[in-house]
């Protein structure tokens, strides 16, 4: 096989196959044991999976990714490494390539000959359907139709041996040795192979690169003084040559000598040293030589800039984490914060560079919301279930909550819940633990110690007020976030799972008197409640906040400046509606309407933070 699309891919289906197979890979002999291996042309199309059950292709027909073809593919790459070298080689040095190297080339070409055959059993990838073609006669058809099949006859023909059979003779021609150069046509197999190890995760990609910029500069080494050489050769005055000034006799000297000083003067070309004791003599050697140093400079260019970017690429997270520091130092100083504040910033921003391998938002963000959501409920769905307020509620509540939670990461003795802050999410301890502090008569109080699986934040989310305690985290500690609109959206149209969390909250808060011991003057301890043993009456789901104002929407730009909205809690009936607002705004309106001019009828319809116009 000697293109890039015969690879591994989804199964072709025919008409009048059952659509389960669209479930599953095909593969003849082999599977796909590390989907990390997978080069980004061979990748399944969405919904195939990959393992048991996988479906047989038709017979005679190869899978691209079978394990064994691949194998075979590996062993060719191995013999594209010395054609490369060869055939330069035998370009410049005649008696190489009609010598001992001769019975090499005529094996090698063989396995490719081989290949060449297997080609027309090799299901390749159908690019407007992504799905892989088994079909003999279009296998054939495509390989035989584009460039690679006359390529690939072309580079294996033994052109030399043919002659010789057909004449007799052996010739020593340099047309043999350029017809030797089609073999070169094998080494995109080389940059196929490289293409994949870059993409396999199991190689190093930096060492992946380093391998194949010191295959380049060999390569273009070994062929520069080789064609340097060649030159030489068939120069009519072999004195007038760049090694005849110092090897008078260098066509009868040993082949090994010759290239050996061939590869002297490439590299040191390559180098830009020039010692001078090679260098061109005749008109055509400098015409090389002009041409070798121009391609010098750009594949010095080449290397510089690819081993840069692979050594800056190692420091970017580095210099990225000294520059959010700076950044927060220079904040810190012309703000004048308190030098507590600034060791929190300071600790947060060490952790989330520490964790950045850990942080699910980075790894998710870029995923579609199903894997998220997937991903999620594997990790986190236990947390939920074992939480509190939401023992007993549905399969599809716990489904749908785990899909909207963040997960974050806090250092010690940071502040994620500030007393009397505005309610906007509440919070679930994965792991670590976190400590309940309030604030009294200017005095910090301990209240708790949380841990694993349980809930802080609640009580303001719930009772829409401002969060009543300070929590701090105790030691590095993972929680998720649960936003207070999203976790409200979730819980109206489920109204049973409502009441049983509303019955949750209200057990847990019935039994729970959370007390903090102080001492009075005379030494004695007493004790204080902090939240009341009684809650509020609440609704059979969580209440509604809407914003109402006084006036005709349609008079809105006449008003806006002067009659501000309210925020309120929506109540049960549109005349309870109608009072509030009459409070609020001194008089009685009959008509309540949406900002589009459409008239409210039945409040369940209403929405979170929806804003009303009662006149």
């Amino acid at each position: 096989m000697s293109y890039s699309d015969t690879a591994r891919s989804p199964v072709p289906l025919s008409e009048t196959r059952s659509p389960m197979p669209l479930l599953f890979r095909r593969h003849s002999s082999g599977e796909i044991r590390n989907i990390a291996s997978v080069s980004s042309s061979i990748l399944p199309a969405f919904g195939t999976v990959i393992g048991e059950n996988s479906i047989k292709l038709k017979r005679f027909v190869i899978a691209p990714y079978d394990r064994r073809y691949r194998l075979w593919q590996t062993f060719l790459v191995v013999l594209v490494v010395y054609s490369a070298w060869a055939s330069p080689f035998e370009l410049a040095f005649k008696k190489a390539a009609t010598g001992g190297l001769l019975p090499v080339d005529l094996v090698v070409d063989a396995f490719f000959a081989i290949d060449i055959i297997l080609t027309f059993f090799v299901a390749y990838l159908d690019k407007s359907t992504y799905l892989l073609v088994e079909e003999h006669n279009k296998i054939a058809f495509r390989y035989i139709s584009h460039l690679w099949f006359p390529m690939d006859v072309a580079s294996t023909l033994p052109f030399q041996t043919i002659n010789r059979i057909v004449t007799g003779k052996m010739n020593r021609g340099p047309v043999f040795g350029f017809l030797n150069l089609l073999r070169l046509w094998r080494l995109r197999r080389v940059s196929e192979f490289f293409s994949r190890l870059e993409k396999d995760t199991r190689f190093s990609y930096f060492w992946t690169r380093y391998c194949k910029l010191i295959c380049v500069t060999l390569f273009a080494v070994h062929s520069a003084g080789c064609f340097y050489f060649w030159l030489a050769t068939r120069y009519h005055n072999a004195d007038s040559t760049w090694i005849g000034t110092n090897v008078p006799d260098f066509k009868t000297r040993s082949i090994w000598l010759g290239y050996t000083y061939s590869m002297y003067w490439s590299i040191t070309t390559l180098a830009t040293v020039g010692y001078g004791d090679l260098h061109a003599v005749n008109t055509e050697e400098k015409i090389f030589t002009i041409f070798y140093m121009l391609f010098n400079i750009g594949l010095t260019a080449y290397l510089i800039g690819n081993m840069t970017n692979l050594i800056v690429h190692t420091a970017v997270r580095t210099f990225a984490m000294r520059d959010a520091i700076n950044k927060i130092l220079s904040y810190t100083s012309k703000n004048r914060l308190p030098e507590g504040l600034k060791e929190q910033m300071l600790a947060h921003l060490t952790l989330k560079f520490k964790t950045a391998e850990l942080q699910q938002e980075q790894v998710l963000e870029d995923l579609p919301k199903a894997i998220r959501s997937s991903i999620s409920k594997h990790l986190f769905r236990t947390t939920l279930e074992n939480t509190y307020l939401f023992k007993g509620v549905s399969e599809d509540f716990i489904v749908q909550l785990v899909s909207e939670i963040k997960a974050e990461y806090f250092p010690p003795k940071v502040d994620i819940v500030i007393q009397n802050e505005i309610p906007t999410d509440f919070y679930i301890v994965v792991s670590g633990a976190v400590d309940v502090i309030t604030y009294k008569n200017g005095t910090e109080q301990f209240l708790s110690k949380l841990g694993s699986q349980e809930m802080f934040g609640d009580i303001g989310v719930i009772f829409n007020i401002p969060q009543p305690f300070t929590v701090r985290s105790k030691r590095l500690s993972q929680v998720v976030r649960i936003n207070h609109h999203h976790f409200k959206q979730l819980v109206q149209p489920l109204k049973e799972d409502g009441k049983i969390i509303l019955a949750n909250f209200v057990q847990l808060q019935e039994a729970t008197v959370i007390e903090v011991g102080t001492q009075d003057q005379a030494g004695q301890a007493k004790q204080e409640n902090i939240i009341p043993t009684t809650t509020p009456v609440l609704s059979n789901t969580l209440p509604t906040r809407v914003i109402i104002h006084g006036y005709d929407p349609d008079n809105r730009r006449t008003n806006e400046g002067g009659n501000a909205g309210k925020l309120i809690h929506l109540p049960d009936s549109v005349e309870d509606l109608l009072s509030i607002a009459e409070t609020k705004f001194g008089k009685r309106g009959t008509t309540i309407a949406m900002a589009d001019g459409s008239q409210v009828e039945d409040l369940a319809a209403l929405r979170e933070d929806d804003h009303l116009y009662i006149f």
